[in-house]
């Protein structure tokens, strides 16, 4: 039984990664493995269509380049750049997270779970995406849409409460190839 379960995650682990390159879309932020932008990023992604992100992306960081930029920068500064997406509630989030980083961690984005969920803002998903994509940890950067991919392959039942259950979680993790994370 072991066997054939292991081969059908090696199936779909391989299907899933042909998709991927044929389909994926290419965004800003998936040519970076700089943590400082990582972060940001999955903050700035958090129930936002990625489109919308993309057209303030080069912007963002070019004003602020640095985590220590964000920290020293006024909050209106940061909500003029942020507001013509409706990004305002992150305004300070991000600002709070930005100087929190400063003091506690020397200007070093931590690369430890618990650690980056103590920022403020940051869920298991952001953490999980930030160790995967920055310090390529192979980490599972589960969603909506991979839990229900998930779910659809494997037969299993999807709730709204599947992203955070332990079952997803380890047969989502059982498709990681740690050998060779992304």
């Amino acid at each position: 039984m072991v066997e054939a379960e292991d081969e059908r995650v090696a199936y779909f682990r391989q299907r899933l990664l042909d998709w991927w390159r044929e389909n994926r879309r290419m965004f800003p932020w998936r040519t970076t493995t700089d943590p400082y932008r990582i972060l940001v990023t999955e903050v700035l992604l958090h129930r936002t269509k990625a489109e919308q992100v993309a057209t303030i992306y080069h912007e963002f960081f070019k004003r602020f380049p640095t985590i220590e930029d964000l920290a020293a920068a006024s909050l209106e500064d940061v909500k003029r750049l942020l507001h013509r997406l409706g990004l305002h509630w992150r305004t300070e989030l991000l600002h709070r997270m930005a100087v929190m980083i400063v003091e506690k961690y020397g200007a070093k984005i931590p690369s430890g779970r618990d650690e980056l969920m103590s920022l403020p803002g940051v869920s298991h998903y952001i953490a999980s995406a930030v160790r995967c994509f920055a310090f390529g940890f192979p980490e599972g950067v589960l969603d909506t849409n991979t839990v229900r991919i998930v779910g659809r392959f494997f037969g299993l039942k999807v709730t709204d409460s599947s992203r955070r259950s332990r079952r997803f979680r380890e047969l989502y993790e059982s498709l990681l190839d740690k050998d060779h994370p992304p």
